[in-house]
């Protein structure tokens, strides 16, 4: 009986080591089987910041979402900001730094376009604004000759339109009245030999009296007393001043009416003082009005020594006719100044250029080394194009769109390898110039900074002017306070911001602004 329980027993044991070593060898197999499909799909989850990425074989910088560029992440992941997966930011495959790269689906959902750099003629033409004035030659004063009383005012109401021969006033003058009663008496002699002298002496007398030849001829051709003698407007045109109404006594000199000429009008451009030098006396010029069917041409009669200090802008005179009396005093219009053909130049679209203050910078299309920022030279601008003075060869492709990301992605990658850069593979800066100033100190902001009023500083090219400075890396000086008159040196960072290297007191330093 114990025999066959002991050799059931050891059958059980020979059943469950058979069914154990089963089981491992299948557990072993599964595992052989699915080691070799996962790793690929695995493998991108266990990348991090550092890593060399196995498709590209670059180094990967950091993840971060195109559409958020400042936020970086160490791994890859789904974005907390936008619906969609976070990009590899790659280091250049030269080491140099000097290129962003960007996927080429992402440049495509971003909307990053680029234009070829071309030689080309900017459009010869200048465009300001201006403002109808009235030409001040054909300004004409109507003045009392005499003393007089007013019998009737014809116009009465400045801006009032007046043709030529309209009666503006009717006067009474009793030197008028003295004047033709003597011609008229001896117009009446008969027989006398000497009837033509005296004839002419009384016409001289009323001439002298005042009275234009015109209302002299009336009275030589009527024969009779006119007592009320009207003056009449010698142009067509518009009254801008009236001084005279009904029933008023007049003296010789004094101003009755002021008439202006509307045939031919002034009109004042305003030119931004570094587009003046194009213009000169003689250019021709076209100036359309809103509403009006058709320019009209003119030529610009000078160039006025005024410049508008709010603005910056140069006062240019335009001669125009004014067919139809269509342009009237304060109007605005648009001045087309035409001037002679340009050389041709290297041109590329205006909003392709980062303008900084500083600099003017333009993003290149370097191909397999990325889009790399090159400062460049401009000239004129018109027409959406401007003119690339140095930077730029025929050819080359710059970002028109999407450029402003790319500059910040850029900013942020330099920032990146600035710190993880080895002290021994850091190139030493070069030092910034420094410039010197005297001045006054208008406010102390803590030990950040301090606003200084100073005088021009020409080795920065600046002028005269008030600006706040940042506090030395060491702090300020203990004691400054507002009013103080100080000589400090500075230096400026590729963004135009100051920062000060050294203040000390300088007394009454010469200058520094009051």
């Amino acid at each position: 009986m114990k025999k066959h329980a002991i050799a059931a027993a050891a059958g059980l044991v020979v059943v469950c080591l058979a069914l154990y070593g089963a089981y491992r060898f299948g557990v072993a197999r599964g595992t052989q089987t699915a080691q070799p499909s996962s790793t690929p799909a695995a493998q991108s989850t266990l990348l991090k910041a550092g890593d060399i990425d196995p498709k590209t074989g670059k180094k990967i910088l950091y993840w971060h979402d195109p559409m958020v560029p400042g936020q970086r992440f160490d791994k890859p992941g789904k974005s907390p900001f936008m619906d969609m997966q976070l990009v590899p930011v790659y280091a250049d495959g030269d080491g140099s730094g000097s290129g962003v790269t960007v996927d080429s689906r992402v440049a495509q959902n971003l909307g990053i376009r680029t234009a070829e750099t071309k030689p080309g003629r900017l459009a010869a033409m200048l465009q300001a604004p201006g403002n109808v004035a009235i030409d001040e030659r054909s300004v004409q004063v109507i003045q009392a000759r005499t003393n007089a009383y007013v019998q009737h005012v014809g116009v009465r109401a400045t801006l009032d339109p007046v043709r030529r021969g309209q009666a503006l006033v009717t006067l009474y003058s009793p030197d008028w009245v003295a004047a033709q009663e003597e011609y008229l008496a001896v117009s009446r002699m008969a027989g006398s030999e000497h009837l033509g002298d005296l004839r002419g002496a009384a016409r001289a007398r009323m001439l002298q009296a005042g009275m234009t030849p015109g209302q002299v001829g009336e009275i030589e051709k009527s024969g009779k007393l006119q007592p009320g003698v009207a003056i009449a407007s010698p142009l067509d045109g518009l009254v801008t001043e009236v001084a005279v109404r009904d029933g008023m006594t007049v003296s010789p000199g004094m101003t009755l009416f002021r008439l202006a000429d509307l045939s031919q009008v002034w009109v004042i451009a305003e030119v931004p003082e570094g587009q003046a030098g194009t213009i000169r006396p003689g250019m021709a010029a076209t100036v359309l009005q809103s509403g009006a069917p058709a320019p009209i041409a003119g030529k610009v009669d000078a160039i006025l020594p005024d410049v508008n200090a709010a603005t910056r802008t140069i006062k240019v005179r335009i001669v125009l006719p004014n067919p139809g009396r269509r342009l009237l005093p304060g109007m605005f219009v648009t001045v087309s100044f035409d001037s002679s053909p340009q050389q041709e130049a290297l041109l590329i679209p205006s909003e392709s250029v980062i303008r900084t203050g500083q600099r003017n910078l333009v993003m290149v299309d370097a191909g397999q080394a990325g889009f790399v920022a090159t400062e460049i030279k401009t000239g004129r601008e018109a027409d959406g194009m401007v003119e690339v003075l140095d930077g730029l060869a025929p050819g080359q492709k710059v970002v028109t769109s999407g450029q402003f990301l790319i500059d910040s992605e850029a900013s942020l990658r330099g920032s990146v390898e600035r710190m993880t850069a080895t002290p021994a593979a850091s190139a030493p800066a070069a030092p910034a110039a420094e410039h010197e100033g005297t001045g006054r100190i208008e406010a102390v902001n803590g030990s950040e900074s301090l606003t200084i009023s100073h005088g021009p500083i020409p080795s920065a090219q600046w002028g005269a002017m008030t600006m706040d400075f940042a506090a030395p890396p060491t702090g300020l000086p203990k004691g400054l306070k507002p009013g103080d008159r100080i000589r400090f040196r500075f230096h400026l960072d590729r963004d135009g911001a100051a920062t000060l290297s050294s203040v000390e007191p300088a007394g009454n330093a010469q200058g520094a602004r009051p």
